[in-house]
């Protein structure tokens, strides 16, 4: 029942929301995977929570370029959510951190049911055999070590049509969506 919160009485019985965490930023991966959850996931009167982080740089500030468009960019994706599904209650946040830990703060401190990532495609035959990217390796971390059914979704290609969903129990499979 953890992540699970009380909403109301519905026709005589307790009705139960979710909080659904989308990790989003400026990159096409996180919104489709933002869009994914907002479709497929969150459900009437659930809370859809889009967290932004902005990291610290090597010198432990933070980036100049990222963090002028933060709340710009949290605000304008949470707007999206709220004209695409009103009858679910959107937030979006926007933490300064290290991003692995920060992710893994929230969801703990919000009580998260469903987080979900975005994943890229591989960018070349070349990266298959020269190992995962750090945005490879952050999602690995959340779907392995999170307190919560953690998703990382990547769109198919316009050709194919649908997603690739990656959790704990089941890697890269493709549902039609």
């Amino acid at each position: 029942m953890e992540g699970l919160n009380m909403c109301g009485v519905e026709n005589g019985g307790m009705v139960m929301r979710k909080r659904v965490m989308v990790v989003v930023d400026q990159t096409s991966h996180s919104k489709n995977a933002m869009m994914w959850a907002l479709n497929y996931v969150a459900n009437k009167g659930d809370l859809f929570t889009l967290l932004h982080i902005i990291p610290l740089s090597s010198n432990g500030s933070e980036r100049a370029s990222e963090s002028s468009c933060s709340p710009y960019l949290a605000n304008s994706l949470g707007s999206l959510c709220k004209a695409c599904r009103p009858e679910v209650e959107v937030e979006a946040l926007v933490i300064q951190g290290p991003k692995l830990a920060t992710v893994m703060s929230q969801v703990k401190k919000l009580e998260v049911s469903v987080l979900v990532l975005g994943q890229k495609k591989p960018s070349s035959i070349i990266s298959c055999f020269c190992g995962t990217s750090s945005t490879e390796e952050f999602v690995e971390q959340c779907i392995n070590n999170g307190e919560c059914l953690t998703v990382g979704v990547r769109k198919q290609s316009r050709g194919m049509g649908g997603y690739l969903i990656s959790t704990r129990w089941q890697k890269n499979f493709w549902l039609l969506a």
